[in-house]
């Protein structure tokens, strides 16, 4: 049985949903509105089985793309990088030259895949403990909400 859809969901988290279904399906670890640096919050960091790291970026319509001027500056974070877009998107007005991913509340498709432009070690090393530190405080949060009320996520 399929799990419900909370009504409270914006249509990016929606499509975010999907997308973390699929890739954990594939092996990959996920976590929903990743900080890889100050400044920045992709909305799908993805851990793969080699050590690989995917940003993916949920786009819930024309105007909700058109208005992201950040996204060239999640490509430094990452080994690749997609956009998730339901089926109704205008996916012309994607860059080709990136990832592209069709989506909805229960699973994803990956339509195109992105070109591998490989992390420097040191970053990989960097992004990857800062994913587990990230990713073992959320689950303390949700274990023991009141403990972790003092991290910043």
């Amino acid at each position: 049985m399929l799990s419900p859809v909370s009504p409270a969901l914006a249509p990016g988290q929606l499509l975010a949903r999907g997308v973390c279904r699929h890739l954990a399906s594939l092996g990959f670890a996920v976590i929903e509105e990743f900080v890889p640096d100050r400044g920045l919050r992709v909305d799908v960091m993805a851990l793969g089985p080699k050590g690989e790291l995917w940003v993916v970026e949920c786009k819930s319509s024309r105007a909700d793309f058109m208005g992201d001027g950040k996204w060239q500056g999640y490509l430094p974070y990452c080994d690749r990088y997609f956009w998730a877009v339901d089926s109704a998107f205008p996916v012309e007005i994607l860059p080709e030259e990136t990832g592209l991913i069709m989506a909805d509340a229960y699973g994803a498709e990956v339509i195109r895949m992105a070109p591998e432009d490989k992390l420097a070690g040191a970053r990989r090393t960097k992004l990857t403990r800062s994913f587990a530190v990230h990713a073992a405080r959320r689950l303390h949060g949700l274990r023991d909400p009141d403990g972790a009320s003092g991290w910043a996520l």
